[in-house]
């Protein structure tokens, strides 16, 4: 099992950057762990945003986010992050990091991740 503690969201006007971390307390090694990230805007179901292999690190990620957002990872710190960059309004929404243990891949139904963080919260505004 692992446990997730997600940071660095906040307030951000349109055209900014924001770069999120979500740091793991691992019951194997993290690098074991394929992790995303999702979202969920008021009123809106959760919506997968991107995801990073486990082992060779492939990485994918959701049309409307594409070329603007980038997930990396530090398996030395335990930690994923969402570089998010040329923010839009509609990029407004609480933020999930996830992580799955199975090697399945490409992951992107919310079913498929075993452990949750609590949430943060990306405010954008125009």
């Amino acid at each position: 099992q692992v446990q997730l503690v997600e940071s660095g969201g906040g307030l951000v006007q349109a055209g900014g950057s924001l770069r999120l971390s979500c740091a793991a307390s691992a019951g194997r090694t993290f690098s074991s762990y394929t992790m995303a990230w999702f979202r969920q805007a008021p009123g809106k179901e959760r919506e997968f945003v991107a995801a990073i292999r486990r082992g060779l690190g492939s990485t994918n990620y959701a049309d409307s986010v594409k070329g603007r957002f980038t997930i990396s990872r530090d398996n030395t710190k335990n930690t994923v992050y969402l570089q998010m960059n040329s923010l839009k309004p509609e990029d407004t929404a609480v933020y999930y990091c996830a992580a799955d243990d199975s090697g399945l891949w490409p992951l992107l139904r919310i079913g498929a991740y075993d452990y949750w963080g609590q949430g943060t919260q990306v405010t954008v505004s125009s």
